[in-house]
C-alpha cells in the first residue's frame, strides 16, 4: 500500500512551520504571523484566524485548547470554541520550538531555543516545573503512549528521557552529531526512533540505551517523525517525506515528483488511520492518503 497526494491547501503568505489537528479542523502557523484554521474536507479556511506581532514556530491542539509558541518566548492558550485567549505566559524568554501535551498526566511540555523545559498543568495552567537543561534548542518533545515517559531532543546532540512523575532524567543518550531534532516512541514497545541534523535515523532500546539500527535517511536535517499504523513517516529539510516500517526499512519517498514540497518540509501530523498532512517552507499543506 502506497501513499498518494490527495490534495493541498494554499493560503499562507509565508513558510508554514507547524500544524496541528483537533480531529475536526487543522491549525497552522506561519512566518506571515498568522495562525489559521482549515476545514480538511473542503481544503478551505474558516473564520478562526489570529494575527500576532511576532513570528510563530509551533502550534499544538489539546482538547478545545490551541497552544501557540512565539519567537520571543510568549506562550498563548486559546479556547477554540469561544475563539478567545484564556492564558498568556512569558516564562520563556527565547523562541519556543516545541510544545507537547500528555493527556495521561494533564501536562503540557514546552521547550525553547535556550534549552529550557517548562511543565504546565493543563487543568489549572499553573507552572509545575522549569528545567534549564542547557542542551541548546529543544526542537522536539515526544511522549510515550501511556504518558509515563517523555523524550527531549537537544541541539547538543542528546536525547534525554525523563519520567513524568518526578521528572528524573532516566537516560541521557548522545544520539546525533550537531543536534537531535526529532523523536517518536514506537507504540507498544520500549523503542524510540530519533532523527538528527546529521540526517540519520536511529532506533533505540531506551531501557538499555543501545542503538539497534541506524539509517542514513535523508540528505539534510530530519524535522519530524510520526507513526501512522505500522509505519513511520519522516519529514526533512531536504524537501522530501519518507515512509518506513518500524524496523527502519525504507518503503516510499514522497517528493516533488509526486506533487510534494518544493522546499523544506517542517512538520507532519496524522489525520486518520490512512491520511497525514505535511507543511513546509513552500507555504503549502499537503494531504497524503494510503490507498
Amino acid at each position: 500500500m502506497k501513499f498518494k497526494k490527495q490534495k493541498e491547501i494554499n493560503g499562507h503568505s509565508g513558510a508554514i512551520y507547524s500544524c496541528a489537528s483537533d480531529g475536526s479542523y487543522i491549525y497552522s502557523c506561519s512566518t506571515d504571523k498568522f495562525v489559521a484554521r482549515w476545514i480538511p474536507e473542503q481544503g478551505t479556511q474558516d473564520k478562526f484566524a489570529i494575527r500576532f506581532e511576532h513570528s510563530l514556530y509551533v502550534v499544538q491542539s489539546f482538547e478545545e485548547k490551541l497552544l501557540v509558541g512565539r519567537s520571543d518566548g510568549g506562550l498563548h492558550v486559546f479556547n477554540t470554541e469561544t475563539r478567545k485567549e484564556e492564558k498568556y505566559f512569558t516564562q520563556h524568554k527565547q523562541a519556543i520550538f516545541s510544545i507537547q501535551t500528555n493527556q495521561h498526566k494533564n501536562h503540557c511540555y514546552v521547550g525553547d531555543a535556550d534549552g529550557n523545559l517548562s511543565v504546565w498543568s493543563t487543568e489549572t495552567w499553573d507552572l509545575l516545573l522549569y528545567l534549564p537543561l542547557n542542551c541548546g534548542k529543544i526542537r522536539d518533545i515526544a511522549v510515550h503512549q501511556f504518558g509515563e515517559r517523555m523524550a527531549v531532543c537537544g541541539q547538543d546532540g542528546t536525547l534525554r528521557i525523563f519520567d513524568t512523575d518526578n521528572f528524573n532524567e532516566i537516560h541521557t543518550i548522545q544520539a546525533h552529531k550537531d543536534g537531535t531534532t526529532a523523536a517518536c516512541f514506537i507504540l507498544g514497545t520500549n523503542l524510540l526512533v530519533s532523527g538528527g541534523k546529521d540526517a540519520m535515523l536511529r532506533l533505540w532500546d531506551i531501557s538499555t540505551e543501545n542503538c539497534l539500527k541506524e539509517v542514513p535517511a535523508h540528505n539534510f536535517a530530519i524535522y519530524r517523525i510520526i507513526q501512522l499504523g505500522d509505519q513511520l513517516i519522516t519529514a526533512s529539510r531536504d524537501k522530501s517525506v519518507k515512509i518506513w516500517n518500524t524496523d527502519l526499512n525504507f518503503l516510499q519517498k514522497l517528493d516533488q515528483k509526486e506533487g510534494g514540497h518544493r522546499h523544506s518540509v517542517n512538520d507532519c501530523i496524522p489525520i486518520s488511520a490512512n491520511v497525514f498532512v505535511t507543511c513546509g517552507d513552500d507555504k503549502r499543506m499537503i494531504f497524503w492518503e494510503r490507498d
